[in-house]
């Protein structure tokens, strides 16, 4: 099963129980149902763009430096600007 279909298998299931619930299919208290049912997609959302800001920023907290790839990089900019002015174009 492919990313993409087990995704959308999962919304559908998770849209479906939501669908139960809203049109009062399955009992519950009527508190639960006025107050809470209709507005569980917003915390839904709320949530999983928490959950998002808070992986980025842990992504962000933890990025590694890489002196060895800024090392790599300075020598093939030198060896870009050798070979420039090797083709007569002027190099800072």
């Amino acid at each position: 099963m492919t990313r993409a279909v087990q995704t959308v298998s999962v919304l559908l299931l998770v849209s479906s129980l939501y669908l139960m619930l809203y049109l009062g299919l399955v009992p519950l208290n009527e508190i639960v149902q006025i107050q809470i049912i209709p507005v569980l997609p917003f915390y839904a959302l709320i949530s999983f763009a928490c959950y998002l800001l808070a992986r980025l920023g842990l992504a962000i907290f933890t990025f590694n430096d890489v002196p060895e790839a800024h090392a790599e990089l300075q020598e093939e900019i030198e060896q870009a600007k050798v070979e420039l002015r090797r083709g007569n174009v002027e190099v800072d």
